[in-house]
């Protein structure tokens, strides 16, 4: 999580540190919240996701299954082409390539998710019009 003063849950981060979170978010008057990649946002989804709910947060994530779970949307690297490139490389350490030698990737795939629910529930409008394009169609997936 980020936007709350600097307080970042760790990897093991428990319930109550995410509360002490959220009493800093909610002090703050924070106007959304962003949450970052950090696997302990990933494990206490559902946590951060009914506080940005119960609070009427806006929220962007790192990880498509929080906007399925009511997040309103989320820009990162796709996921599963990581998976996929990631297999070629162990195929390749397979058949004798020393990982050193092979060279470091940056995500070349993004994926955008937009949760049009959670944006009407928060009555925010998603603009229809955001030169170049549609910001709707530019989404990868729009849940309805």
């Amino acid at each position: 999580m980020n936007g709350c003063g600097g307080l970042r849950p760790s990897l093991d981060a428990t319930p109550t540190e995410y509360a002490e979170a959220f009493r800093i978010v909610i002090r703050q008057r924070a106007d959304a919240l962003f949450v970052t990649s950090a696997p302990s946002n990933y494990a206490n989804r559902r946590l951060v996701v009914d506080f940005a709910t119960r609070h009427r947060l806006p929220s962007i994530h790192a990880y498509r299954e929080s906007v399925e779970l009511g997040g309103l949307m989320e820009y990162a690297a796709d996921n599963h082409d990581l998976f996929r490139r990631a297999a070629g490389y162990i195929d390749k350490i397979l058949k004798g390539a020393k990982p050193a030698d092979l060279p470091v990737e940056q995500p070349t795939k993004f994926e955008l998710v937009i949760n049009m629910k959670t944006a009407k529930t928060l009555g925010l409008t998603i603009p229809q019009t955001l030169l170049p394009q549609t910001l709707l169609l530019q989404a990868d997936q729009v849940i309805e």
